[in-house]
């Protein structure tokens, strides 16, 4: 035992510190390595055979993780072992404790980073909120959790973080003041998000008559896709100041009136009924139609020529409005000839039997 004493402090003396810690910290990195995807394995053939999706989203952020804490072990390790066979190693245990610390909060970063990025994009599909502004989102919770690893680990290898954070507040305040459009532009983002006034997909109308779908919600700006299919790129900022009609909200059905005018002379009560019956086959019958929606007519005007109602329709959404009320005047005005319903040009006509304008033409008459 003596012999083999002297011997090791034979190798430490001849400075081979280092090639014993190496030996033992590859020996232990393999072997927890190993147990690390023998676990792994058998993990994942349960979570296979799960219906949830939380154990495999864990499992797939927990991976690159579990190295780095399998590096940290392993570097105690070899430290305790090295402790017992040298004198004086305080030097080292200083640096290994402080790497290992390192390597500890780095996988708690990469864990927090990995499983939030993951379960927003799981959860992407079934969130109105993320499917608007994904993007937007992940951005700002990776940069939190980043901001907050690194004044973590600024912290453990013993800088002060104090000092930082008041330059921070200060630089923060000149930054803002110099990016103040683009700070402008993101908080907006931000606010159409928490709000929620359009969504990714919403097809929108500006109050500056712009019209078209909301095909991304940025950091700056939004973009809209318009029909002629060319985009319109609005900043975030006067988006959040404009007046918007969202016509897929709060759901995408929409009321389709159609304007008609009939001869004075018609009986209003046929008129009625037969838009009535014109309105809801259309209805039925169109791909695009409402077919339990329970159609009206409203008669609201006297004009100079007819007697003016509209006749309310439903649509599955706004493109089909056009569709729906194509189909539905060349019906009527179909059904409208069948019936004998006239609908009167634009004219103007002089009434001579009217307030007594033929006895006073005749009185002309007379005097001539």
């Amino acid at each position: 035992m003596e012999q083999v004493t002297e011997f090791i402090h034979l190798i430490l003396d001849s400075s081979s510190v280092w090639v014993i810690f190496a030996v033992v910290f590859v020996g232990l990195f393999l072997f927890l390595w190993l147990i690390k995807h023998i676990t792994f394995f058998y993990l994942r053939r349960l979570s296979n055979k799960s219906r949830f999706s939380l154990d495999t989203i864990i499992l797939d952020s927990v991976s690159r993780p579990v190295t780095l804490i399998i590096v940290a072990a392993s570097l105690s390790l070899s430290e305790l072992v090295l402790i017992k066979i040298a004198e004086d190693v305080s030097s080292l245990e200083t640096t290994f404790t402080v790497v290992s610390k390192l390597a500890i909060v780095f996988a708690i970063i990469i864990f927090t980073d990995q499983f939030s990025r993951k379960s927003l994009n799981r959860y992407s599909n079934s969130s109105p909120m993320l499917r608007s502004s994904g993007n937007l989102v992940k951005g700002t919770v990776r940069v939190v959790i980043y901001l907050i690893g690194v004044l973590i680990v600024l912290s453990n290898i013993g800088i002060s973080i104090t000092p930082i954070v008041a330059s921070l507040g200060i630089g923060s305040l000149a930054v803002a003041l110099a990016l103040q459009p683009t700070l402008e532009n993101f908080f907006s983002g931000i606010q159409m998000l928490a709000d929620k006034p359009i969504r990714v997909g919403d097809f929108i109308e500006l109050d500056s008559g712009e019209q078209g779908f909301v095909d991304k919600i940025g950091w700056r700006s939004t973009w809209i896709k318009m029909l002629p299919n060319n985009t319109v790129i609005m900043p975030n900022s006067v988006l959040a100041q404009s007046k918007i009609i969202n016509y897929y909200y709060p759901e995408k059905q929409l009321s389709v009136p159609v304007d008609v005018g009939v001869h004075y002379d018609s009986d209003l009560e046929h008129v009625e009924r037969v838009s009535l019956e014109v309105a809801r086959e259309i209805l039925k019958t169109h791909k695009w139609g409402i077919k339990d929606y329970d159609t009206f007519v409203v008669f609201h005007t006297f004009d100079n020529s007819s007697i003016n109602f509209t006749v309310m329709l439903r649509a599955q959404e706004y493109f089909n409005r056009f569709f729906i009320k194509s189909e539905f005047i060349k019906a009527l005005h179909k059904r409208f000839a069948e019936e004998g319903i006239v609908i009167p040009y634009p004219i103007q006509a002089i009434n001579l039997t009217q307030e007594g304008s033929a006895s006073a033409f005749s009185a002309k008459d007379v005097e001539k």
